[in-house]
Order: structure tokens, then C-alpha cells, then sequence
């Protein structure tokens, strides 16, 4: 598909950069804690198939600033919204 192979490319070059990205859900579950899906993290690597995040902090109203113990990796499909972003700017989340 040649959107996502374009967005594979254009994500490629923010390896090594801190991203923020929005999933196409209205909210997520992680630990029992509800939030938006919000993620601010550095790209670690990008495939055809999905964005690994490592660090990567999610922001959850409760504690925007949740820094998650493990990669996380987000379906390319799922992915609507990307912007370089420095991860330590606060911003409201309500």
C-alpha cells in the first residue's frame, strides 16, 4: 500500500527523535488506568507493520508523566496523528 509505505518513510526519519502520537481510539486501558491515547516517546525503530516506542510516556490525566517499563509498539494502521514533540512539555489533557 503506498500511503503506508510512505508513512514508513517518513517515519524512518524520525529515528532516534522524541514523537508525540494519538491512536484512533477513543480511550485505552493499560493497568487499570482509562486515558486518551496520548504518547510521547522516541522512535526506536519503524516497519511496515508497526512504530516502537523506547522510552515512551504515556499521558494519563492522573499522572501525565507515566514513563512505561517496557517498548511500546503501535499498529501503523491505528496511528492518526504524529508531531516532533519534546516530552517533558506539559500540556492539558482534558
Amino acid at each position: 500500500m503506498i500511503v503506508q509505505d510512505d508513512l514508513v518513510l517518513e517515519l524512518q526519519n524520525f529515528i532516534g527523535q522524541d514523537l508525540l502520537i494519538t491512536l484512533d481510539e477513543d480511550q485505552l486501558n493499560i493497568l487499570g488506568q482509562t486515558f486518551r491515547p496520548v504518547f510521547v516517546g522516541r522512535v526506536a525503530k519503524v516497519t511496515q507493520g508497526y512504530l516502537k516506542l523506547d522510552p515512551v510516556v504515556i499521558k494519563i490525566i492522573t499522572a501525565p508523566f507515566f514513563a512505561f517499563p517496557t517498548p511500546l509498539f503501535f499498529p501503523l494502521e491505528k496511528i492518526i496523528g504524529v508531531t516532533p514533540f519534546d516530552r517533558d512539555t506539559i500540556f492539558p489533557l482534558t
